[in-house]
């Protein structure tokens, strides 16, 4: 059991959830600025500004890197595993939310019997912007720093 409890002294799991949570709070206000509405649920959803996934590894690796080292084995694993995150964020998932909103739009124009073909839109928020990884990134190298200086 002590062993099990240990995870809340894992600095670098603390400062990456830290990052993804702080990354998915300012997805509400930034949601606000671009849509004039607010939605709480962007606490929950994906894509949108900044992005959380890329805030979560980029903070990993950065605590990683500053704990073992580096020139780690460790940190090598980290720098791979955010890269293929931060690349697909902008790649395959964004271009998911592009043909979401294509999909969704025909489905508004096509109607059959005067009832639309799907109840359901497609979600569009899936992907990232290259500008909202950047900002992630950001986010999570600030957070580690502070992590760090803690």
């Amino acid at each position: 059991m002590n062993d099990l409890l240990g995870i809340f002294q894992n600095r670098a799991l603390l400062c990456a959830v830290t990052a993804w949570f702080v990354a998915q709070a300012i997805k509400i206000p930034t949601y606000w600025l671009v849509e004039k509405k607010w939605d709480w649920g962007r606490f929950f959803g994906s894509g949108g500004m900044p992005s959380s996934h890329t805030a979560f590894v980029v903070s990993l690796g950065i605590m990683v890197g500053r704990l073992v080292g580096f020139g780690s084995v460790e940190f090598a694993m980290c720098v791979v595993f955010a890269s293929v995150v931060m690349y697909d964020a902008t790649g395959v998932r964004r271009e998911t939310g592009i043909q979401a909103q294509v999909i969704n739009e025909i489905l508004r124009q096509v109607f059959i019997d005067g009832k639309p073909i799907a109840e359901d839109d497609l979600k569009e928020l899936v992907g990232h912007k290259p500008l909202e990884v950047l900002a992630g990134a950001i986010l999570g190298l600030i957070t580690a720093l502070v992590y760090i200086l803690l």
